[in-house]
Formats: C-alpha cells, sequence, structure tokens
C-alpha cells in the first residue's frame, strides 16, 4: 500500500495519522474532498488564525459517471478515482503530514457499492474515505467559506453546486462576526446529474429551461421553511456561491487569460453579468467552451448545467449579486482538525 508505513489508522474519524516521510518545523495537515466530479487535497500548516498551504492537489475524475444507469459506481469510474487517490496517498506521506481527514459525498452516499468502493480504497491506498451526510457535508463547505461574509446584522444564502447534489444554507449573521446556520437543504441533483439525464453536449434555450424549472421545483420547501424572499425584500440577505460553476463564471467575466484563484476567490458576480454569461454559453459550441481557459476540457460538457442551477437559485432568491468563494469542504476540515489539535483560536 501507498501508506504502508503510517503508524495508525483511525476507523472511526477516518483520519490518517503519524506519516512518515519529510520532516515538517510545524505539524501538518490534509483534507482530501472526493466528490461526484472532483477529488480534491489540500495539505497545510497552521499560521496564525489560519493556514499556509503546503500542496495541493485537484482532478476532475468522474466518480459519477454512468450514476445514473444503475445507481451504481462502474469499475472505470473507479480505477480514475483509486489513480487519483494514490496521488493524494503519495503526497500526504511525502509531505509529513501528521493527521488527515479524507471524506466522500454524494455519489458514495447513494451508490449501492458506495461501501465497497471505500474498502476498495483502503486497500489500494491505505486512504480511509469517510461517507459524511449531508448535514456535515454543508456545515464543512459553510465552515471552508464563511468567512467571506460581511460582518453584519442580518442573513446570507449560501450555496455549493456540485456534481451529485446541490448544498443551499440559510445562515444568520451579525455585525459582530458570529454566524449560525439556520438550516440547510441537500438537492439530489447536480451538473454530473443533469448532464447523464440529458445525454446531449448540445444544451439548447429550451433544454436549459427545462433545467432550471425542474431544479426550480426542488427550491420551493426550503423557501416555505425560511421566508428567505420576505428577509430579501428587507435588504439584509447576502448570498455566497462556492464551487466549479461560481468559479469558472467568475473566471469568464474576469476575463482570465488563465484561471487565477486570487483574483477569483471573493470577487463578485452580478445577475446582469450572468444573464450576458448565459447567453455567450448557450451560442458556443463545446469545442469553443473547452478552448476558454476557465473552463477547458474538464467542465466544458458542464458548465451550461450548472448555470441552470445558479439561474434557479437565482430566479427563487433574487439577490442582486453573489460573492464567490474559491475554498470550501477541504478549507473547512483544515481550520477543524487545526482547531481541533490546539494549534488555532476557537470559534467565537
Amino acid at each position: 500500500m501507498i501508506l504502508g508505513n503510517l503508524r495508525s489508522f483511525d476507523r472511526s474519524e477516518g483520519l490518517v495519522r503519524q506519516a512518515v516521510g519529510e520532516t515538517p518545523k510545524l505539524p501538518r495537515f490534509g483534507a482530501l474532498d472526493l466528490g461526484t466530479n472532483n477529488c480534491r487535497l489540500l495539505i497545510a500548516e497552521p499560521e496564525g488564525e489560519g493556514f499556509r498551504v503546503v500542496d495541493s492537489f485537484s482532478r476532475i475524475v468522474r466518480l459519477g459517471e454512468g450514476f445514473a444507469v444503475n445507481r451504481q459506481l462502474t469499475r472505470r469510474a473507479a480505477r480514475r478515482t483509486i489513480a487519483a487517490l494514490n496521488v493524494c496517498a503519495r503526497k500526504l506521506h511525502d509531505r509529513g503530514v501528521g493527521e488527515a481527514r479524507c471524506v466522500a459525498t454524494e455519489v458514495c452516499r447513494r451508490a449501492r457499492n458506495g461501501d465497497a468502493f471505500v474498502d476498495r480504497v483502503r486497500k489500494a491506498t491505505g486512504l480511509r474515505l469517510e461517507i459524511i451526510s449531508p448535514e456535515e457535508e454543508a456545515s464543512l463547505t459553510f465552515a471552508g467559506c464563511g468567512d467571506l461574509l460581511e460582518a453584519r446584522e442580518g442573513y446570507a444564502l449560501v450555496f455549493d453546486i456540485g456534481g451529485g447534489s446541490t448544498e443551499v444554507i440559510w445562515v444568520r449573521t451579525e455585525a459582530s462576526g458570529v454566524t449560525r446556520i439556520e438550516g440547510s437543504v441537500s438537492l439530489p441533483i447536480g451538473v454530473v446529474t443533469l448532464a447523464e439525464e440529458s445525454g446531449d453536449m448540445h444544451v439548447t434555450s429550451e433544454a436549459y429551461s427545462d433545467m432550471v424549472r425542474k431544479v426550480s421545483a426542488l427550491l420551493s420547501d426550503f423557501e416555505t421553511t425560511h421566508g428567505i424572499t420576505r428577509h430579501i425584500a428587507k435588504g439584509d440577505v447576502q448570498m455566497l456561491g462556492t464551487s466549479g460553476t461560481t468559479t469558472t463564471l467568475a473566471g469568464v467575466a474576469l476575463d482570465l487569460r488563465r484561471y487565477d484563484r486570487a483574483r477569483v476567490d471573493g470577487s463578485y458576480l452580478d445577475r446582469a453579468q450572468f444573464d450576458g454569461l448565459i447567453a455567450r454559453l448557450l451560442a458556443t459550441t463545446l469545442e469553443e467552451r473547452v478552448a476558454n481557459p476557465c473552463i477547458g476540457k474538464g467542465r466544458a460538457d458542464l458548465v451550461i448545467q450548472g448555470c441552470a442551477i445558479l439561474e434557479a437559485i437565482w430566479c427563487a432568491w433574487p439577490l442582486p449579486r453573489l460573492r464567490v468563494a474559491d475554498r470550501g469542504i477541504r478549507e473547512g476540515i483544515l481550520k477543524n482538525l487545526i482547531r481541533a489539535a490546539g494549534n488555532a483560536k476557537p470559534l467565537p
């Protein structure tokens, strides 16, 4: 096994402990997020009240490819994903990571062979994946990106458009910077889900509208429960989006020659900009989207589906702009690990 020389594993929490490899001056922590579409890893050291990234890894693995057919992970998708996880395991070892948490989300939750896949990953890589609940996914997402919310009295609508699900989080904010999750919902639909259901690389305006309506129907109960539009009318709601969809759109809106996290993370996208981007993207071919440096081959066949989910959210809750976050579950995991180890101040 790649991590065969790790001294111990914590089965109950999905933690990998005490790696033998590089000897860092500060303790190092790792966070791995395996979703329906992507495999992402961050390795970091505590720094001040936060952390400094030492290494990272991101690969589009399409673990959910073919899932819609029989509700199982396919062998080809599993092989592709395990190859990426082996890279992550080597990085955790080589960087001398002392503690890491590795989580899997929607497609592993729903797949009939999800537990069998987790066991296969452990045997092949030494990594112990933990399949987390939708509630914990929402909590980790918000822990990772909530710093971008303005500190003011009111509420915030936070969302994460994933490959197999979309998390929507309703948050109470205070001028002191204290925040509290009032409620969350995990919609069983994401960019891969929509793409596989349509089965067509070219999305017509009619097909796009159908996707928007489908997602909109799933949002109505959350609105009924929390009365979000009532708070929007009072002007006390802000919106924050963390996902490949929002960061991709921000990069395109900024007309970047190559994706630049420093410019995208924390930027704003307003509704008028979004409407213009939708019109442009619907008029492009797959090849033209591939050629865009902020979209590329990995997202060219999914970006319009992500836009449909975002438009449904924006139609349900008509806020003038959203703030874009290139941070989420991994950052949330790291904050929790560092805080639990006593290397950071507790949250207020």
